[in-house]
């Protein structure tokens, strides 16, 4: 198990994860990329429970997503199995296992008011908190994704399933994308990559 996270996180969070993934239970799997999400949390029919986080995850987003996973089986084991996925217990549970990780030694000084501020009240997906994901996006591979936000209107533009859109307009908090084929009014979130087509 440590020599399959080690890769994956950073240096200083290795010895307090190892600590927390020290039950005879609980096992983690590296997956390649799903695109709904970054990792989940299973329990397991044999009553044993299952991590699986996604590999193309940069360092700090791996960690975040691993400690909310981690979260939800510490929460099951204090709560039990009637609680809400994301409700009040595993909040409390995520905050408490996230606070000894949130120092310079372990992120970035730049993200660590941002993180502070996420986990006052921590969502489902961190990708919900605009903010915090577009600064977590900075240390990914570099792509040739642009961010939604960028696509002027009027410009077309693919997304991961090969749908084509055309860029519209603003709303409050996301932006409006008519997808080509069919009409249809989608709203993306600012921090959506997608691709340009060049016309």
């Amino acid at each position: 198990m440590q020599h399959q996270i080690q890769d994956y996180i950073p240096k200083q969070a290795l010895p307090k994860v190892i600590e927390l993934l020290n039950h005879d239970k609980l096992s983690v799997k590296i997956k390649r990329e799903r695109k709904t999400r970054h990792g989940d949390y299973r329990r397991l029919p044999n009553g044993k429970h299952e991590i699986s986080i996604n590999s193309n995850l940069n360092e700090f987003r791996f960690l975040i997503t691993l400690i909310h996973e981690i979260a939800h089986f510490e929460a099951y084991q204090v709560y039990g199995k009637f609680i809400k996925p994301h409700g009040k217990e595993w909040k409390i549970t995520f905050q408490h296992l996230m606070l000894p990780f949130l120092n310079p030694e372990v992120f970035p000084i730049s993200l660590l008011p941002l993180l502070a501020l996420h986990f006052k009240n921590p969502k489902a997906s961190s990708d919900t908190d605009i903010n915090l994901s577009l600064a977590l996006k900075q240390f990914d591979q570099p792509n040739n994704k642009t961010y939604i936000f960028q696509v002027p209107i009027g410009c077309m533009f693919k997304i991961h399933n090969g749908k084509i859109f055309k860029m519209g307009n603003k709303r409050v908090k996301r932006y409006e994308g008519v997808e080509v084929k069919t009409g249809r009014i989608y709203l993306f979130n600012p921090n959506a990559e997608v691709e340009l087509i060049e016309t």
